[in-house]
């Protein structure tokens, strides 16, 4: 085997990460290389890629990464403690199914954040079925969505949800919501309501949910529900009300420890989504 086929197949990986093994072997063999689909496999290996499922992250157009970069700037003296006084807020999409985890990828060790390994998650998914909120202290209730979130229904979710969430956690003390820039969040009548019932609001970069910890707490339930094989929907809601009610205070107030680091990370890559 030549050094120059060895060169032209590794720049066939390179090309498009995305590739399966079917396809890599065909281009392959096009090329004029004899092989069969095993020795196809081997080569990949033995350059020092392995098949991953990639990272989601947002895709990002330019205002929002210096946006982005703007916010962290603004934070990066915030302490842990300035941290711990937010409230942060989420929504997520869960399946009755974890089967289907899409796509692979091609990827050396080390190379999960690389550009050309990742894929780029949509701002809007297709449904949204929880929102869920957590704080330093620990994760407050879930709110089951069953309709589109209309600035009066969001409405009715915060006084419902969001305060007997905040005084469970913040007991007397101060917070901060902070809430991602849906429509229902940034219409004019939840903006008067959060103003009339007392409720400081994070500002936030759009589409930015990697800067969330919320969404780190959602991969944690996710990952502990792998084994779960909820039969439907209600046995979804309660395999996934049940898992994150399990999650302790001290895995929340990690999360939000790390948040100075996060900012950090964002400011060195200039806006755009770090591993976090």
């Amino acid at each position: 085997m030549t050094d120059f086929f060895f060169c032209n197949f590794e720049r066939l990986v390179k090309q498009n990460r995305f590739k399966n093994l079917s396809e890599l072997h065909k281009e392959w063999t096009e090329a004029g290389v004899k092989a069969s689909r095993a020795t196809t496999h081997r080569r990949v290996k033995e350059f020092g890629y392995s098949c991953r499922i990639p990272l989601f992250k947002p895709l990002l157009n330019h205002r929002q990464r210096q946006r982005r970069l703007t916010w962290a700037k603004e934070k990066k003296k915030w302490t842990v403690a300035q941290w711990s006084k937010v409230f942060f807020s989420d929504e997520n999409k869960f399946c009755i199914s974890f089967g289907n985890q899409g796509p692979r990828v091609w990827r050396k060790g080390g190379d999960a954040h690389s550009p050309s390994c990742l894929k780029s998650s949509l701002k809007f998914p297709q449904s949204v079925m929880i929102l869920g909120a957590m704080s330093s202290a620990g994760v407050g209730p879930l709110c089951f969505l069953k309709t589109k979130v209309t600035a009066p229904f969001y409405q009715e979710i915060l006084e419902h949800f969001m305060l007997p969430s905040a005084d469970q956690l913040f007991k007397d003390a101060d917070f901060i919501f902070q809430q991602d820039l849906a429509p229902a969040h940034t219409a004019t009548s939840t903006k008067s309501w959060l103003n009339d019932h007392g409720v400081g609001v994070l500002d936030w970069p759009a589409n930015s949910p990697d800067l969330n910890p919320t969404e780190n707490l959602w991969g944690i339930v996710k990952r502990k529900m792998r084994n779960k094989k909820p039969k439907n929907v209600d046995e979804l809601k309660a395999t996934v009300k049940e898992t994150w009610a399990s999650i302790p205070s001290q895995q929340c107030h990690r999360l939000i420890t790390s948040m100075p680091r996060q900012i950090k990370a964002v400011i060195k890559a200039k806006g755009a989504p770090t591993k976090y």
